[in-house]
Protein backbone atom coordinates (compact mmCIF):
# COMPACT_ATOMS: atom_id res chain seq x y z
CA UNK A 1 0.00 0.00 0.00
CA UNK A 2 0.94 3.22 -0.36
CA UNK A 3 2.51 5.95 1.85
CA UNK A 4 1.50 9.34 3.09
CA UNK A 5 2.59 12.73 0.53
CA UNK A 6 6.22 13.58 2.24
CA UNK A 7 6.97 16.85 2.70
CA UNK A 8 9.28 18.62 1.20
CA UNK A 9 11.69 18.36 4.28
CA UNK A 10 11.50 14.21 3.69
CA UNK A 11 12.37 15.10 -0.30
CA UNK A 12 15.15 17.42 0.13
CA UNK A 13 18.49 16.98 -1.03
CA UNK A 14 21.28 16.87 1.75
CA UNK A 15 24.55 19.39 0.15
CA UNK A 16 26.89 16.57 0.14
CA UNK A 17 24.46 13.73 -1.66
CA UNK A 18 23.51 14.11 -5.12
CA UNK A 19 20.91 11.59 -5.71
CA UNK A 20 19.71 9.80 -9.13
CA UNK A 21 18.45 12.73 -11.71
CA UNK A 22 14.84 10.62 -11.50
CA UNK A 23 14.77 11.15 -8.03
CA UNK A 24 15.97 14.90 -8.33
CA UNK A 25 12.92 15.35 -10.74
CA UNK A 26 10.47 13.29 -8.60
CA UNK A 27 11.68 15.65 -5.62
CA UNK A 28 10.94 19.07 -7.50
CA UNK A 29 7.40 17.33 -8.91
CA UNK A 30 6.13 16.78 -5.71
CA UNK A 31 6.94 19.98 -4.52
CA UNK A 32 5.53 21.77 -7.11
CA UNK A 33 2.32 19.94 -6.67
CA UNK A 34 2.08 20.62 -2.93
CA UNK A 35 2.71 24.34 -3.38
CA UNK A 36 0.62 24.56 -6.80
CA UNK A 37 2.53 27.23 -8.18
CA UNK A 38 6.47 28.24 -7.05
CA UNK A 39 9.37 29.40 -9.21
CA UNK A 40 12.74 27.84 -10.05
CA UNK A 41 14.57 30.12 -7.21
CA UNK A 42 12.58 28.92 -4.61
CA UNK A 43 12.65 25.34 -5.82
CA UNK A 44 16.32 25.85 -5.66
CA UNK A 45 16.10 27.38 -2.31
CA UNK A 46 14.16 24.53 -0.88
CA UNK A 47 15.64 21.79 -2.41
CA UNK A 48 19.45 22.99 -2.03
CA UNK A 49 20.06 22.94 -5.72
CA UNK A 50 21.57 25.11 -7.98
CA UNK A 51 19.78 27.01 -10.37
CA UNK A 52 21.24 25.24 -13.86
CA UNK A 53 20.11 22.02 -12.30
CA UNK A 54 16.75 22.99 -11.29
CA UNK A 55 16.26 24.51 -14.63
CA UNK A 56 17.09 21.06 -16.41
CA UNK A 57 15.04 19.28 -14.25
CA UNK A 58 12.08 21.38 -14.48
CA UNK A 59 12.26 21.41 -18.50
CA UNK A 60 12.23 17.83 -18.21
CA UNK A 61 8.95 18.32 -16.23
CA UNK A 62 7.38 20.81 -18.50
CA UNK A 63 7.84 18.49 -21.32
CA UNK A 64 5.75 16.06 -19.56
CA UNK A 65 3.15 19.05 -19.41
CA UNK A 66 2.69 18.28 -15.82
CA UNK A 67 4.10 21.22 -14.89
CA UNK A 68 3.91 24.79 -16.94
CA UNK A 69 5.27 27.86 -16.36
CA UNK A 70 2.55 30.55 -15.02
CA UNK A 71 2.97 33.93 -15.73
CA UNK A 72 5.81 36.34 -13.84
CA UNK A 73 5.95 36.85 -9.65
CA UNK A 74 6.81 39.70 -8.21
CA UNK A 75 10.58 40.14 -7.32
CA UNK A 76 12.53 39.98 -4.02
CA UNK A 77 15.50 42.16 -5.48
CA UNK A 78 16.59 41.19 -9.43
CA UNK A 79 15.11 39.96 -11.93
CA UNK A 80 11.32 39.09 -11.42
CA UNK A 81 10.82 35.24 -11.52
CA UNK A 82 8.86 33.02 -14.01
CA UNK A 83 6.79 31.00 -11.62
CA UNK A 84 5.82 27.58 -12.32
CA UNK A 85 2.48 25.89 -12.06
CA UNK A 86 1.00 22.15 -11.57
CA UNK A 87 -1.24 21.35 -13.92
CA UNK A 88 -3.87 19.58 -12.18
CA UNK A 89 -6.08 18.35 -15.29
CA UNK A 90 -3.36 16.91 -17.16
CA UNK A 91 -4.18 13.63 -15.96
CA UNK A 92 -7.42 11.81 -14.91
CA UNK A 93 -8.17 9.44 -12.15
CA UNK A 94 -10.99 6.92 -11.55
CA UNK A 95 -11.95 6.13 -8.24
CA UNK A 96 -14.64 3.37 -7.16
CA UNK A 97 -16.67 2.83 -4.25
CA UNK A 98 -17.63 -0.29 -4.23
CA UNK A 99 -20.71 -0.37 -1.03
CA UNK A 100 -22.71 -2.74 0.19
CA UNK A 101 -26.05 -1.98 -1.71
CA UNK A 102 -24.57 0.13 -4.40
CA UNK A 103 -21.50 1.63 -6.70
CA UNK A 104 -20.57 4.92 -7.54
CA UNK A 105 -17.56 5.93 -9.89
CA UNK A 106 -15.60 9.26 -10.25
CA UNK A 107 -13.14 10.41 -12.49
CA UNK A 108 -10.80 13.25 -10.57
CA UNK A 109 -8.06 15.64 -12.08
CA UNK A 110 -4.73 15.71 -9.92
CA UNK A 111 -6.83 17.47 -6.97
CA UNK A 112 -9.17 15.69 -6.61
CA UNK A 113 -11.70 18.05 -8.41
CA UNK A 114 -14.53 15.98 -9.29
CA UNK A 115 -15.13 15.73 -13.85
CA UNK A 116 -17.98 12.74 -13.48
CA UNK A 117 -19.13 10.79 -11.27
CA UNK A 118 -22.04 8.09 -11.96
CA UNK A 119 -23.89 6.13 -9.27
CA UNK A 120 -26.41 3.47 -9.58
CA UNK A 121 -27.75 0.72 -6.57
CA UNK A 122 -26.96 -2.94 -6.51
CA UNK A 123 -27.07 -5.41 -4.66
CA UNK A 124 -23.44 -5.89 -4.57
CA UNK A 125 -22.88 -8.28 -2.02
CA UNK A 126 -25.17 -11.12 -3.35
CA UNK A 127 -23.88 -10.32 -6.93
CA UNK A 128 -20.00 -10.25 -7.32
CA UNK A 129 -20.57 -11.11 -11.32
CA UNK A 130 -22.90 -8.12 -12.30
CA UNK A 131 -21.19 -5.55 -9.65
CA UNK A 132 -17.85 -5.95 -11.51
CA UNK A 133 -19.68 -5.58 -14.94
CA UNK A 134 -21.74 -2.59 -13.36
CA UNK A 135 -18.64 -0.85 -12.24
CA UNK A 136 -16.44 -1.31 -15.62
CA UNK A 137 -19.89 0.30 -17.23
CA UNK A 138 -19.96 3.59 -14.80
CA UNK A 139 -16.24 3.74 -15.19
CA UNK A 140 -16.56 3.76 -19.15
CA UNK A 141 -19.34 6.14 -18.74
CA UNK A 142 -16.87 8.67 -16.64
CA UNK A 143 -14.35 8.27 -18.84
CA UNK A 144 -16.90 9.10 -22.30
CA UNK A 145 -18.11 12.10 -19.78
CA UNK A 146 -14.72 13.52 -19.10
CA UNK A 147 -13.66 13.45 -22.75
CA UNK A 148 -10.21 13.16 -21.89
CA UNK A 149 -7.20 11.05 -23.87
CA UNK A 150 -7.44 7.51 -22.24
CA UNK A 151 -4.00 7.49 -22.52
CA UNK A 152 -4.14 10.41 -19.80
CA UNK A 153 -5.88 8.25 -17.52
CA UNK A 154 -3.65 7.62 -14.10
CA UNK A 155 -5.41 4.69 -12.59
CA UNK A 156 -8.08 2.97 -10.93
CA UNK A 157 -8.44 3.23 -6.98
CA UNK A 158 -11.43 0.83 -5.62
CA UNK A 159 -12.80 1.02 -2.24
CA UNK A 160 -14.71 -2.25 -1.05
CA UNK A 161 -16.55 -2.71 2.34
CA UNK A 162 -14.12 -5.23 3.54
CA UNK A 163 -10.89 -5.52 5.08
CA UNK A 164 -8.18 -5.22 2.67
CA UNK A 165 -4.41 -7.10 3.46
CA UNK A 166 -2.07 -4.72 2.45
CA UNK A 167 0.07 -7.89 1.24
CA UNK A 168 -3.25 -9.43 -0.24
CA UNK A 169 -5.20 -6.82 -1.95
CA UNK A 170 -7.22 -8.90 -3.94
CA UNK A 171 -8.25 -11.21 -1.30
CA UNK A 172 -11.82 -10.15 0.38
CA UNK A 173 -13.14 -11.38 3.68
CA UNK A 174 -15.84 -13.76 4.08
CA UNK A 175 -17.57 -12.51 6.46
CA UNK A 176 -17.88 -8.84 5.16
CA UNK A 177 -18.70 -10.45 1.75
CA UNK A 178 -19.80 -14.02 2.34
CA UNK A 179 -21.00 -14.17 -1.88
CA UNK A 180 -17.44 -13.22 -3.31
CA UNK A 181 -15.53 -16.57 -1.98
CA UNK A 182 -12.50 -14.57 -0.76
CA UNK A 183 -11.62 -12.83 -3.76
CA UNK A 184 -12.30 -9.36 -5.70
CA UNK A 185 -12.11 -10.64 -9.17
CA UNK A 186 -11.16 -7.03 -10.22
CA UNK A 187 -7.86 -8.10 -12.61
CA UNK A 188 -10.37 -7.87 -15.55
CA UNK A 189 -10.44 -4.03 -15.03
CA UNK A 190 -7.13 -3.65 -14.62
CA UNK A 191 -7.47 -5.46 -18.11
CA UNK A 192 -9.88 -4.04 -19.98
CA UNK A 193 -8.71 -0.36 -19.32
CA UNK A 194 -4.89 -1.36 -18.93
CA UNK A 195 -4.62 0.98 -16.21
CA UNK A 196 -2.67 -0.08 -12.55
CA UNK A 197 -5.44 -0.96 -9.69
CA UNK A 198 -5.15 0.33 -6.50
CA UNK A 199 -7.38 -1.13 -3.39
CA UNK A 200 -7.93 -0.70 -0.13
CA UNK A 201 -11.33 -0.67 2.62
CA UNK A 202 -13.86 2.14 2.23
CA UNK A 203 -13.45 3.44 5.67
CA UNK A 204 -9.69 3.96 5.21
CA UNK A 205 -10.39 5.69 1.94
CA UNK A 206 -12.85 7.98 3.47
CA UNK A 207 -10.13 8.68 6.04
CA UNK A 208 -7.65 9.37 3.39
CA UNK A 209 -9.85 11.96 1.22
CA UNK A 210 -10.69 13.76 4.46
CA UNK A 211 -7.00 13.56 5.38
CA UNK A 212 -6.39 15.54 1.59
CA UNK A 213 -9.39 17.26 0.58
CA UNK A 214 -12.25 17.33 3.56
CA UNK A 215 -12.71 18.01 7.44
CA UNK A 216 -9.72 16.15 8.20
CA UNK A 217 -7.03 18.93 6.97
CA UNK A 218 -4.40 20.21 9.31
CA UNK A 219 -4.81 17.07 11.47
CA UNK A 220 -1.96 14.64 11.99
CA UNK A 221 -4.00 12.04 14.29
CA UNK A 222 -7.90 11.64 13.39
CA UNK A 223 -10.55 9.27 13.01
CA UNK A 224 -13.47 8.89 10.39
CA UNK A 225 -16.11 6.76 11.09
CA UNK A 226 -18.72 5.86 8.27
CA UNK A 227 -21.97 5.23 9.33
CA UNK A 228 -23.51 3.31 6.58
CA UNK A 229 -25.03 -0.59 5.83
CA UNK A 230 -22.21 -1.01 8.32
CA UNK A 231 -20.05 0.81 10.13
CA UNK A 232 -16.64 1.25 9.30
CA UNK A 233 -13.31 3.15 10.45
CA UNK A 234 -10.31 4.72 9.28
CA UNK A 235 -7.23 6.12 11.17
CA UNK A 236 -5.06 8.62 10.57
CA UNK A 237 -2.08 8.84 12.93
CA UNK A 238 0.99 10.79 12.45
CA UNK A 239 -0.20 12.10 9.04
CA UNK A 240 -0.56 7.97 7.94
CA UNK A 241 -3.73 5.98 7.12
CA UNK A 242 -3.27 3.22 9.45
CA UNK A 243 -4.40 0.40 8.66
CA UNK A 244 -3.13 -2.68 11.43
CA UNK A 245 -0.86 -5.99 10.76
CA UNK A 246 -3.21 -7.53 8.41
CA UNK A 247 -5.97 -4.83 7.40
CA UNK A 248 -8.09 -5.68 9.76
CA UNK A 249 -7.52 -2.26 12.04
CA UNK A 250 -10.64 -0.08 12.14
CA UNK A 251 -13.26 -2.47 12.61
CA UNK A 252 -15.58 -0.25 14.82
CA UNK A 253 -18.67 -2.25 13.73
CA UNK A 254 -17.82 -5.17 15.49
CA UNK A 255 -17.33 -3.65 19.10
CA UNK A 256 -19.47 -5.42 21.38
CA UNK A 257 -21.50 -2.70 22.59
CA UNK A 258 -24.11 -5.00 24.61
CA UNK A 259 -23.12 -8.72 25.27
CA UNK A 260 -26.47 -9.68 25.27
CA UNK A 261 -28.04 -7.71 22.33
CA UNK A 262 -29.31 -9.24 18.81
CA UNK A 263 -26.49 -11.42 17.13
CA UNK A 264 -24.04 -9.93 14.56
CA UNK A 265 -23.31 -11.72 11.18
CA UNK A 266 -19.73 -12.06 12.65
CA UNK A 267 -21.30 -14.45 15.00
CA UNK A 268 -20.84 -12.63 18.35
CA UNK A 269 -23.48 -10.59 19.92
CA UNK A 270 -24.39 -6.93 20.29
CA UNK A 271 -21.73 -5.36 18.12
CA UNK A 272 -22.61 -1.76 17.07
CA UNK A 273 -23.84 -2.45 13.43
CA UNK A 274 -26.42 -4.44 15.02
CA UNK A 275 -27.49 -0.69 16.75
CA UNK A 276 -26.88 1.84 14.36
CA UNK A 277 -26.63 0.03 10.89
CA UNK A 278 -29.10 1.07 8.16
CA UNK A 279 -30.92 -2.45 8.38
CA UNK A 280 -30.88 -1.92 12.21
CA UNK A 281 -32.33 1.37 12.31
CA UNK A 282 -35.00 0.47 9.56
CA UNK A 283 -36.13 -2.22 12.13
CA UNK A 284 -35.93 0.06 15.04
CA UNK A 285 -38.23 2.15 13.11
CA UNK A 286 -40.61 -0.33 12.21
CA UNK A 287 -40.77 -1.55 15.41
CA UNK A 288 -41.36 1.79 16.98
CA UNK A 289 -44.17 3.11 14.01
CA UNK A 290 -47.09 1.88 16.82
CA UNK A 291 -46.02 4.68 19.63
CA UNK A 292 -45.86 7.28 16.74
CA UNK A 293 -49.09 7.67 15.11
CA UNK A 294 -48.51 10.77 13.58
CA UNK A 295 -45.52 9.96 11.85
CA UNK A 296 -44.94 10.82 8.53
CA UNK A 297 -43.59 7.68 7.60
CA UNK A 298 -46.17 5.82 8.29
CA UNK A 299 -47.23 6.05 4.78
CA UNK A 300 -44.10 5.13 3.35
CA UNK A 301 -44.81 2.19 0.59
CA UNK A 302 -40.85 1.05 1.53
CA UNK A 303 -39.09 1.83 4.47
CA UNK A 304 -35.69 2.58 4.14
CA UNK A 305 -32.47 4.31 5.85
CA UNK A 306 -33.23 7.37 3.53
CA UNK A 307 -37.10 7.53 3.94
CA UNK A 308 -36.00 8.05 7.94
CA UNK A 309 -32.91 10.80 7.35
CA UNK A 310 -35.42 12.46 5.07
CA UNK A 311 -37.87 12.03 7.59
CA UNK A 312 -35.59 13.49 10.26
CA UNK A 313 -34.40 16.45 8.38
CA UNK A 314 -38.15 17.51 9.01
CA UNK A 315 -38.19 16.97 12.59
CA UNK A 316 -40.67 13.76 12.49
CA UNK A 317 -40.52 12.82 16.02
CA UNK A 318 -40.31 9.53 15.23
CA UNK A 319 -37.30 9.85 12.88
CA UNK A 320 -35.44 11.77 15.60
CA UNK A 321 -36.37 9.59 18.25
CA UNK A 322 -34.14 6.54 15.91
CA UNK A 323 -30.80 8.97 15.54
CA UNK A 324 -31.54 10.60 18.66
CA UNK A 325 -30.64 6.32 20.02
CA UNK A 326 -28.30 6.07 17.04
CA UNK A 327 -26.32 8.88 18.32
CA UNK A 328 -26.24 7.55 22.01
CA UNK A 329 -24.59 4.19 20.53
CA UNK A 330 -22.15 5.43 18.45
CA UNK A 331 -21.05 7.63 21.06
CA UNK A 332 -20.49 4.67 23.05
CA UNK A 333 -17.89 3.26 21.17
CA UNK A 334 -16.55 7.16 19.80
CA UNK A 335 -16.05 7.98 23.64
CA UNK A 336 -14.14 4.44 24.09
CA UNK A 337 -12.13 5.66 21.14
CA UNK A 338 -11.18 8.97 22.49
CA UNK A 339 -9.95 7.35 26.01
CA UNK A 340 -7.94 4.84 23.68
CA UNK A 341 -6.44 7.17 21.16
CA UNK A 342 -7.00 10.66 22.68
CA UNK A 343 -7.53 11.88 18.46
CA UNK A 344 -7.57 15.25 17.48
CA UNK A 345 -11.00 14.81 15.50
CA UNK A 346 -13.52 12.41 14.89
CA UNK A 347 -15.30 12.92 11.69
CA UNK A 348 -18.43 11.39 10.76
CA UNK A 349 -19.32 10.44 7.12
CA UNK A 350 -21.86 8.42 5.36
CA UNK A 351 -25.56 8.33 4.74
CA UNK A 352 -26.81 9.47 8.45
CA UNK A 353 -24.63 12.29 8.59
CA UNK A 354 -27.13 14.17 6.03
CA UNK A 355 -29.51 14.58 9.38
CA UNK A 356 -26.47 17.28 10.52
CA UNK A 357 -26.77 18.35 13.92
CA UNK A 358 -29.54 16.35 14.82
CA UNK A 359 -26.85 13.44 14.85
CA UNK A 360 -23.53 15.34 15.88
CA UNK A 361 -25.74 17.32 18.59
CA UNK A 362 -26.69 14.26 20.51
CA UNK A 363 -23.42 12.42 19.68
CA UNK A 364 -21.30 15.44 21.15
CA UNK A 365 -23.71 15.19 24.35
CA UNK A 366 -22.64 11.71 25.07
CA UNK A 367 -19.26 11.53 24.13
CA UNK A 368 -18.90 14.41 26.63
CA UNK A 369 -20.61 12.15 29.51
CA UNK A 370 -18.43 9.34 28.43
CA UNK A 371 -15.06 10.46 28.65
CA UNK A 372 -12.32 11.79 30.34
CA UNK A 373 -12.52 15.42 30.18
CA UNK A 374 -9.18 16.36 28.99
CA UNK A 375 -9.57 13.43 26.20
CA UNK A 376 -13.03 14.94 24.43
CA UNK A 377 -11.71 18.56 25.17
CA UNK A 378 -8.87 17.97 22.74
CA UNK A 379 -10.95 15.75 20.53
CA UNK A 380 -13.22 17.83 17.44
CA UNK A 381 -16.50 15.59 16.29
CA UNK A 382 -17.82 17.30 13.02
CA UNK A 383 -19.45 15.60 10.17
CA UNK A 384 -17.74 15.02 6.75
CA UNK A 385 -17.27 18.03 4.05
CA UNK A 386 -17.24 15.43 0.86
CA UNK A 387 -20.77 14.25 0.82
CA UNK A 388 -21.76 11.12 -0.99
CA UNK A 389 -19.05 11.15 -3.23
CA UNK A 390 -16.20 11.01 -0.46
CA UNK A 391 -15.24 7.79 -0.52
CA UNK A 392 -15.44 7.62 -4.34
CA UNK A 393 -12.90 10.58 -4.23
CA UNK A 394 -10.42 8.95 -1.82
CA UNK A 395 -10.11 6.42 -3.81
CA UNK A 396 -9.37 8.31 -6.54
CA UNK A 397 -6.61 9.87 -4.04
CA UNK A 398 -5.12 6.84 -3.32
CA UNK A 399 -3.72 6.88 -6.64
CA UNK A 400 -2.73 10.57 -6.64
CA UNK A 401 -1.15 9.44 -3.22
CA UNK A 402 1.05 5.96 -5.06
CA UNK A 403 1.75 8.82 -8.21
CA UNK A 404 3.27 11.10 -6.19
CA UNK A 405 5.52 8.48 -4.03
CA UNK A 406 6.51 7.44 -7.34
CA UNK A 407 6.17 10.02 -10.44
CA UNK A 408 6.75 6.77 -12.70
CA UNK A 409 2.98 5.89 -12.51
CA UNK A 410 2.36 9.08 -14.62
CA UNK A 411 1.85 8.05 -18.22
CA UNK A 412 3.73 11.28 -19.35
CA UNK A 413 6.98 10.22 -16.95
CA UNK A 414 6.45 6.16 -17.20
CA UNK A 415 6.54 6.30 -20.78
CA UNK A 416 9.84 8.00 -21.02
Amino acid sequence: MTEHFPSSADAGVAPTVVPRPSALADAVLRLIWKERTISRAEIARREELSRSTVSELVGFLIATELVSEAGIGESRGGRRPINLEFQDDACGIVGVDIGATHITVVLTNLRGGVLASEYREWPVRADPTGTRALAAELISRCVAQWRGAPDRLLGIGIAVPSPVDPRHPERLSALAMPDWGGRNGFEALRAQFSLPLFIDNDANLGALAEQWWGAGRGFDDFAYIKVATGIGSGHVIDGRVRRGATGVAGEIGHVAIDPRGAVCNCGNRGCLVTFVGASALVERTRALLPDFPASSLHGTSLLTIEAIEAAALTDDPLAVQVVCEAAEYLGIAIAGLLNLMNPAAVIIGGGLTRVGHRLIGPLREVVLRRTFVSAVAASEIRHSELGPLGVAVGAATLVLEAALNDPTLFPTIGAR
